[in-house]
């Protein structure tokens, strides 16, 4: 009997944990016999381990093979286990005792000739790897950039099954880390280009200021599409644990560059009105893979059209808009992907949606049922909502608008406020902290607060409206350098939320 080991990741979410791989050769009928759990990619895998191994030199063992993954009960799914496969084998079939082996996790697919291929969700294998206190962790050469970003554990690069043995017995090396690639930062879309729209260009700098959703409605043209662009480049970089988390988050997804695979800046994420909710939220056979959702991650997710989205699309946002993540339920398990965005919608007033409003041809009936396909408690969930017209002529001859590099400047301002105000209770945005501390240890004076009670005692605003209102006039208070909102930030706030209302 010969018995060889070598250790992979296994990948749920954006959480990983270590999978001995463990590979027995006995007498019997030559066959391979692969047990864990798993799916149909990694069942494929004994075919491409297989092939690899014989076309780099070496001899497939002629007897019974047994491959075993554990732990038994956790489901194993992709093909990030055949380098971890193929050294097991290797080790078993040739009595090896490579005490690299033991203390190295392994990942990568095999092709047919025994090149290594990229494999996704390398950033949290590694993470996971780093987490466990593996010292050594071997990815395929095209993803060493983006292991790279992990410091604390050794990583290296290999382009071969065979280098791998090579560096295995000692008689060659694999490629190390790779510096990290600091580009020059790409130019962001320029608030200074939307013309005239004052209202809405100061509803989505309060929007960056404190982190809070918005929708946008009006005819088609007048700068939806493009203020939702813009909110973007208001936003301050990611920190280094953010980009991480962002990073990690396109791994998974298959979207990081090559060359410079780190998120240092707010994602923008826009899926077509038609997507489903598998598409939104994330899903899928197997392992969940990560939607829009959370590839809008620290960033903003833009729905264009969002009235032309079905009911239950929209519905699927209330939970992660309030958790800040989703948790998507499946065979093989439960995936857990971070979802705190900046939800942003725009809206037609009508399905004619004409340039000139009295030019509309919808009957009263049809243009109160258009909007009103947005479920109130979504609604309720939107901090800023803003109703657009049409710029007239004399729009392009007025002042010069602000340019985005001055609200930033602003915006960078009211966030710190907020940060340093929020920090003792776990949170840096207005929008994340939590109603009954407002309500409580930041009570605002009875005079202040009279328009925000005047309107729940009419039934105009709910419980969880009031909190939210009171989160945009702090920062309506941040923005304008005062420590707590005055009655007119309060009032601000209130006609943001009732403007533009779709009911």
């Amino acid at each position: 009997m010969a018995l060889g080991r070598a250790f992979s990741i296994a990948v749920c979410g954006l959480a990983g944990r270590v999978v001995e791989i463990e590979a027995d050769i006995t007498s019997g009928l030559p066959g391979v016999h692969l047990v864990g759990l798993p799916d149909a990619a990694l069942h494929e895998s004994r075919d491409r381990v297989r092939a690899a191994i014989t076309n780099c030199g070496n001899t497939w063992p002629m007897s019974r093979l047994t491959l075993a993954l554990s732990p038994a009960t956790l489901p194993k799914m992709g093909s990030v286990y055949d380098l971890a496969l193929a050294a097991s084998v290797l080790a078993a079939s040739g009595g090896h005792r490579w005490p690299r082996l033991a203390t190295t996790v392994l990942l990568g697919e095999l092709a047919l000739d025994g090149r290594v291929r990229a494999v996704r969700g390398v950033l949290p294998a590694v993470l996971a790897a780093r987490a466990e206190g593996w010292p050594t962790v071997v990815v395929p050469r095209d993803n060493l950039a983006e292991a790279s970003l992990v410091d604390g554990i050794e990583v290296a690069g290999v382009e071969s099954l065979r280098r791998l043995q090579d560096w295995l017995n000692g008689s060659a090396e694999l490629a190390g880390r790779l510096p990290s690639v600091t580009t020059g930062a790409a130019p962001v879309p320029e608030l200074a280009e939307v013309v005239g729209q004052a209202q809405a260009r100061f509803a989505v700098e309060v929007a960056a200021a404190g982190a809070h959703h918005l929708m946008l409605t009006g005819p088609p043209g007048v700068g939806k599409t493009m203020l939702a662009q813009r909110l973007p480049g208001l936003l301050p970089s990611l920190t280094e644990q953010e980009s991480l988390e962002v990073t990690a988050i396109h791994s998974v997804a298959g979207l990081l560059s090559d060359h410079t695979p780190l998120i240092t800046r707010a994602p923008f994420v826009a899926p077509h009105h038609s997507s489903s909710v598998a598409a939104l939220v994330g899903g899928g056979t197997g392992n969940a893979r990560p939607g829009a959702i959370s590839r809008a991650h620290r960033g903003v997710l833009f729905l264009d059209e969002c009235a032309e989205i079905p009911l239950n699309v929209l519905d699927a946002l209330r939970t992660p808009l309030e958790d800040g993540e989703i948790r998507l339920a499946r065979k093989g398990g439960v995936a857990c992907y971070p979802a705190r965005f900046q939800l942003v919608l725009a809206a037609n007033t009508c399905p004619c949606a004409p340039a000139r409003p009295r030019d509309c041809t919808c009957k009263p009936m049809v243009r109160r049922r258009y909007l009103s396909r947005l479920s109130g408690p979504l609604l309720d969930r939107v901090d800023l909502r803003v109703e657009l017209h049409p710029v007239r002529a004399g729009g392009f001859d007025g002042v010069p608008a602000e340019s985005t590099e001055v609200v930033r400047a602003r915006v960078a301002r009211a966030r710190a406020a907020a940060a340093a105000r929020w920090q003792p209770y776990g949170c840096r945005t207005n929008a994340e902290i939590g109603g009954p501390l407002l309500r409580r240890r930041f009570r605002l004076g009875r005079t202040v607060m009279a328009p925000l009670h005047a309107a729940l005692e009419r039934g105009l605003l709910s419980l969880r409206g009031l909190d939210r209102s009171l989160r945009v006039a702090w920062t309506l208070a941040d923005l304008a350098g005062r420590l707590s909102p005055n009655g007119d930030d309060v009032a601000v706030a209130l006609s943001f939320r009732q403007a533009g209302a779709a009911r």
